[in-house]
């Protein structure tokens, strides 16, 4: 299933090797669709020590395409001495559900044998947090020092803040919002049916077959990617250049088939979709009265972090998050050419925004 020719999946396989990957079996869970998730995995990774009292436990919340492993996507984050402070903190990252490197999702086996792909259930981002709490709970982790994540991540942070302020400290959110926008949900349907319309899709149920969809998964990260970055950054590494080969590419073609590329050796195409519309239902004010009312009933410190060019989550949607939030500490904006993307590049910055949110705590 990985050959590097002809792919089917990108995903994790029970036959691989686990690397540093830890498994937890959190049971089965009642989903927002009124579905039940059974016998659900999760995979994760972490660095340092509980300590006795139990209370130095920090809760990283990967991006869409992120994973458990830390160092791999947000490198000089975590060990001695850095943001994350191993010698300090236990610093837990897990592989969300409906993700491919672990935990339970389409690639996953069902209980009958077979693989989910289109039976997988529809996600929310409440749902991911319903399994992350199942998680903490058989780690024995009763409350953490501080839950913290960009984008996707982003938003299960602030799900934790409305839930279950009692078990964090606060929170730190980073390039993300409390609603998906217009903008958000228009661009990710159509990577949505780039995917879909891929003639090796089939319906979902590709994982039997000789090939999955990677060239409509592809599509979708060249969409994504250049929503990530800035029209700035395009224009001042590539402009009008030229592959230097025969092709008659431009540069940032061969750019963004290099993305995709590299997406497709360690993703799955039915994760991007499972991912991508849970981020396009997400709504912090679904049930509590709107956004704002949910806002203004967190009750724990909340630090917001945006990019000043991103354009996918622009400054805005911080801003308001920093403006209802009773707690919340002054909007973060970190000056960046690389958009949204300004999170995986801006370490120092970064690293200085988790420093000073672990301070208040």
């Amino acid at each position: 299933m990985r050959d590097t020719k002809v792919l089917v999946t990108g995903a994790w396989l029970e036959t691989h090797a686990p690397g540093d990957r830890l498994f937890v079996h959190i049971g089965d869970l009642l989903l927002e669709s009124g579905e039940t998730l059974e016998n659900i995995t999760i995979a994760y990774q972490s660095w340092g020590t509980l300590n006795a009292e139990k209370d130095n436990a920090i809760l990283v919340n990967h991006a869409m395409t992120g994973w458990s492993d830390i160092t791999g996507w947000w490198p000089l984050m975590v060990g001695p001495g850095l943001p994350f402070d191993s010698d300090k903190y236990f610093v837990v990252c897990p592989n969300v559900i409906g993700g491919c490197q672990g935990s339970t999702g389409p690639s996953s086996i069902a209980p009958d044998g077979k693989r989910y792909g289109s039976r997988f259930p529809s996600l929310t981002i409440r749902d991911m947090v319903a399994a992350e709490v199942a998680l903490s709970d058989v780690l024995g982790i009763r409350k953490y020092r501080l839950a913290v994540g960009p984008s996707l991540g982003g938003m299960r942070s602030l799900e934790w803040a409305v839930q279950l302020p009692h078990r964090v400290s606060a929170i730190c959110t980073i390039g993300s919002s409390a609603v998906a926008t217009g903008d958000q949900i228009g661009t990710c349907s159509i990577q949505i049916r780039a995917i879909k319309t891929d003639p090796h899709f089939y319906g979902g149920d590709y994982y039997d077959r000789a090939q999955g969809p990677i060239e409509g998964m592809g599509i979708a990260r060249r969409i994504a990617h250049l929503t990530y970055r800035t029209e700035a950054e395009m224009d001042v590494r590539f402009g009008r250049e030229l592959q230097g080969d025969d092709t008659g590419r431009y540069a940032v073609e061969s750019y963004l088939d290099h993305q995709a590329n590299k997406l497709a050796h360690r993703f799955d195409a039915n994760t991007y979709i499972a991912l991508s519309e849970a981020m396009n239902s997400h709504d912090l004010g679904r049930g509590r009265g709107g956004v704002a009312a949910a806002l203004s009933g967190i009750t724990i410190p909340v630090v917001a972090v945006a990019i000043d060019s991103d354009r996918l989550f622009p400054v805005r949607l911080q801003a308001e998050i920093v403006e209802l939030a009773p707690l919340a500490a002054p909007l973060v904006t970190i000056g960046s050419p690389f958009g949204h993307d300004g999170f995986l590049v801006e370490v120092e910055s970064v690293g200085n925004v988790i420093r000073s949110a672990l301070a208040l705590v």
